[in-house]
C-alpha cells in the first residue's frame, strides 16, 4: 500500500492532491495542515469526488501523525510569493520553517522520501537534505519539471507540433536564473534550432530569448492574476511522484545534490535541477547533457545565486 502525504493544503498542496487522486498516484493520501478547518474541507472535497477517479484512502488533519509510515512526503507549507516578489526572496522564511519541520517529518516517516515544492526550491531542499540527516537520493526538489513543460508548451505551439513531441529542458535554479538547454533540445529527433516553422522560417537566436523569457515570466503572470501558480504544478509534481512510485526510471529535471557530475564540477555542493533518472530510491543519476559553453557559463551563474543565498542562510 503506497501513502503520500503532502504538508500545506493551500492551493499548491490542494492541487497536487487533486491531481494525485485522478491519476490514482497512490492508495493512501493524506494532507497536513496547521490550519484544521481549511484541511478538513479540502479532504472532504476530494472525498466527495471519489466516485469518479480510482479508489484511495484520502485524511487528513493538523496532527502531523498523518503523515505516520508515508513512502513519499511532499512539502508545499511556507510563506507565499507575493506579486513582485522573486523565489529568493521567500528564501529566509522557508528555511526557518524547514529548520523546525524537517525533523518532525523523519520522525514520523523514517523511511519516506522527501519531495520539496516550496519555493525557493532549491535553497530549501538544500535545507531539507541539511535538517533531514537523509542521503541525497532521498531529499529533492520539484525543480524545472514544470518550468520545462513551459517551455515545451511554447515551442509546440510556435512550431504546430504536439508538445508530447518536444524534448527540451529548463536546468539549474527554478527562478531568474533557470538556464533553457537549447543544444540539447529536439522535435521528434530533429534539433530545435532547424526545424521548420509553418512560415519556412526557423528558431533563431531572438525567438528562442522571448519564449525563454516568457517561461520564467509565466509565474510572475500566474500570480498577478490568480494569486498562486497551482494547476500545473499539480500536474508536474504528481508525475513525478507516479515515477517514484511505479519505479519508472523517468527522467526528470528535479533539483538534487550536484555531486563529481561529469564536466559539471563547478556545480558541485549545491541543489540545482539536471535531467536526471528518479525511481523509488529517489534521484539516481544526474545525466551530463551536452552543453554550449554559453549553457555551462549560465549553469555556472545559476549555481552561484543559489550558493550565496544557501551561505547567507547556514544551509550551505
Amino acid at each position: 500500500m503506497t501513502k503520500v502525504a503532502i504538508v500545506g493544503a493551500g492551493a499548491v498542496g490542494a492541487a497536487i492532491a487533486y491531481a494525485a487522486q485522478i491519476r490514482g498516484v497512490c492508495e493512501n493520501l493524506a494532507l497536513y495542515d496547521l490550519n484544521a478547518v481549511k484541511v478538513r474541507a479540502e479532504v472532504l472535497d476530494l472525498n466527495h469526488g471519489m466516485q469518479f477517479t480510482p479508489m484511495a484512502r484520502i485524511e487528513g488533519g493538523d496532527d502531523l501523525e498523518v503523515c505516520r509510515d508515508s513512502d513519499v512526503v511532499v512539502v508545499t507549507a511556507g510563506a507565499k510569493q507575493q506579486p513582485g516578489q522573486s523565489r529568493l526572496d521567500l528564501a529566509a522564511a522557508n528555511v526557518a520553517m524547514c529548520r523546525t519541520l524537517v525533523p518532525r517529518l523523519v520522525e514520523v516517516a523514517p523511511s519516506a522520501l522527501l519531495l520539496m515544492v516550496t519555493n525557493p526550491v532549491d535553497v530549501v531542499t538544500m535545507a531539507a537534505l541539511r535538517f533531514s540527516g537523509l542521503g541525497p537520493r532521498r531529499v529533492f526538489g520539484s525543480g524545472t519539471v514544470l518550468d520545462s513543460s513551459r517551455l515545451r508548451s511554447l515551442l509546440a505551439q510556435r512550431t504546430g507540433v504536439a508538445v508530447q513531441n518536444v524534448h527540451a529542458y529548463i536546468a539549474g535554479e527554478h527562478g531568474d536564473s533557470e538556464v533553457p538547454l537549447w543544444s540539447s533540445a529536439t522535435i521528434a529527433g530533429v534539433p530545435v534550432c532547424s526545424w521548420p516553422l509553418p512560415s519556412g522560417d526557423v528558431l533563431d537566436g531572438e525567438a528562442c530569448g522571448t519564449i525563454h523569457s516568457r517561461v520564467v515570466n509565466s509565474a510572475y503572470e500566474i500570480i498577478e492574476g490568480k494569486g498562486a501558480t497551482s494547476l500545473a504544478v499539480g500536474l508536474a509534481v504528481s508525475r513525478v511522484l507516479e515515477a517514484v512510485l511505479k519505479d519508472e526510471h523517468r527522467v526528470l529535471p528535479v533539483s538534487s545534490l550536484l555531486q563529481g557530475v561529469d564536466g559539471l564540477e563547478d556545480l558541485d555542493g549545491v541543489c540545482l535541477s539536471m535531467p536526471s533518472v528518479v525511481g523509488r530510491y529517489g534521484v539516481g543519476r544526474v545525466l551530463p547533457v551536452p552543453l554550449s559553453d554559453d549553457e555551462r557559463r549560465a549553469l555556472v551563474a545559476s549555481a552561484d545565486a543559489v550558493r550565496a543565498v544557501a551561505r547567507d542562510l547556514s544551509v550551505l
